[in-house]
């Protein structure tokens, strides 16, 4: 391990520029006493000559160092649930990027497990599992310079999910079908020099996704509002402006996504609810994002929504996007882990949508479901998703093009089996080092459990 933080060293101290050599000259005790170094770069780096593309190249299985001062791990290992930032160092590929900011990252379901606290539904106290999941700060205080053309990297830990496959293959399958999403790929990560695990690295959805997604950069980036709320309203601008991803800091106007859901409202019939979705939708990847979500039971997304105790109901895990130039709205999925665990049997008992795409129960009121008798409401007494329902000819030739191409068996398995070479001895190594990790033997057998859950699929469409 010592061997390691030499090697560490070695790398920081050649990156750095003359100045900061100097400045930092009290020897090799700098790295194993965790001081955070102030580097300079001189232009010459990769990770600002390379854009995004390089990280989330899927042919490659990519390692990336996070060194902490021990007093700030400890910080951030204490209560990892405040998601507090600390200084820190990213080393990547010889280039240290220092410093930039470090916590962990997550809600309920990333912490199920792993803080101390006796309340699984209410995470607290200090850290008991070895991997949670980890956002790095590029921009911190400031920064200018970006790390491949990203503000931020998120490092999911995946310890729900025993395949370690949900987010990566979720958010391919999802591209593959010309939905906007984010870019996912697996990455191994030391912190302190000890190897941590296996991680999904999965692209953030912010400035920098807008700007590599989307023509026009300048729109709204909304997180967790729908247009229209659980009782039929418009939302306020107080409800958007904290909902608001982007422009905070601009003159901005909520017209576009408020004017949207006016005309939602205002559709008195079937044929005017089209026009309008046709309008400032783009169908084909509304569409099929619809039918990438069903087939992959993403039931964690926006299409369960979870009622509380007043039944007031609401959705969550996506963003939408509003072009300025087009006026349409793009929905992006986010969130999932807990994709493909209700295929053939209900396995969660948290997320399990009651209905079929377009159904609706209990005459549009909050119901009970699931084997823990959550409340939730049917998504297509919201009246734009309904509206989606009636692009029944469209959703049809959407779900056959799915399970044609981007689904067809050969090429899941192939692709399946290519990223399974990537990571197989990295999972191997993580399951060795930390008892808490999930076995060699439960990934197989969680893969081979996912892989029989896809042809299920296949064979019941």
């Amino acid at each position: 391990m010592i061997k390691k933080y030499f090697i560490l060293l070695f790398i920081l101290l050649f990156n750095c520029t003359q100045d900061s050599i100097d400045n930092n000259k009290k020897s090799n005790g700098d790295l194993l006493n965790n001081k955070v170094l102030n580097i300079t770069p001189n232009g010459s780096e990769k990770y600002l000559n390379y854009n995004s593309d390089y990280i989330f190249d899927q042919k490659k299985l990519r390692t990336y160092d996070l060194i902490l001062p021990k007093s700030s791990l400890a910080e951030i290992d204490s209560d990892p649930v405040a998601e507090e930032y600390v200084e820190g160092m990213l080393v990547f590929e010889e280039d240290t990027i220092s410093p930039v900011g470090i916590r962990y990252k997550g809600s309920i379901g990333a912490f199920v497990g792993c803080t101390s606290g006796p309340d699984f539904s209410n995470p607290s106290g200090y850290k008991t599992c070895t991997k949670l999941s980890m956002k790095v700060k590029i921009n911190w205080k400031g920064r200018d310079e970006k790390f491949f053309n990203l503000k931020k990297l998120q490092f999911h830990s995946q310890n729900l999910d025993d395949s370690k496959f949900h987010e990566r293959l979720g958010y391919w399958l999802f591209r593959e079908m010309g939905v906007i999403a984010p870019r996912s790929v697996h990455a191994r990560l030391n912190i302190n020099g000890e190897f941590s695990g296996v991680y999904a690295l999965t692209e953030q959805i912010d400035s920098q996704f807008v700007e590599y997604n989307f023509q026009d950069k300048t729109g709204n980036l909304y997180k967790e509002i729908w247009p229209i709320d659980f009782k039929g309203n418009i939302q306020t601008d107080q409800s958007l402006e904290k909902s608001l991803k982007t422009n905070e800091d601009e003159k901005f106007s909520f017209d576009i996504i408020k004017s949207f859901g006016e005309q939602i409202l205002e559709s008195n019939d079937e044929i005017a609810l089209k026009n309008v979705i046709i309008s400032r939708m783009d169908v084909e990847k509304i569409m099929a994002l619809i039918i990438v979500d069903r087939l992959i039971r993403n039931d964690d997304g926006p299409f369960h929504w979870y009622c509380d105790e007043n039944d007031f109901c609401s959705n969550h895990n996506y963003y939408w996007y509003e072009d300025p130039s087009s006026k349409k709205l793009y929905l992006i999925p986010w969130d999932l882990d807990n994709a493909f665990e209700n295929i053939i049997f209900s396995t969660n008992p948290v997320t399990p949508i009651a209905d079929n795409f377009g159904e609706t129960t209990n005459n549009c009121e909050p119901f009970e479901f699931g084997p823990w008798n959550i409340m939730q409401w049917s998504a297509s007494c919201d009246k734009l998703t309904k509206g989606w329902s009636y692009f029944s000819n469209e959703l049809l030739n959407t779900k056959i093009n799915f399970l044609k191409g981007p689904f067809e068996e050969n090429r899941i398995s192939n692709l399946i089996n290519e990223w399974i070479d990537q990571i197989d001895s990295s999972i191997i190594e993580e399951s060795e080092i930390h008892s808490d990790a999930t076995s060699y033997e439960k990934w197989n057998g969680s893969l081979d459990y996912l892989i029989s859950q896809l042809s299920f699929v296949r064979s019941s469409n």
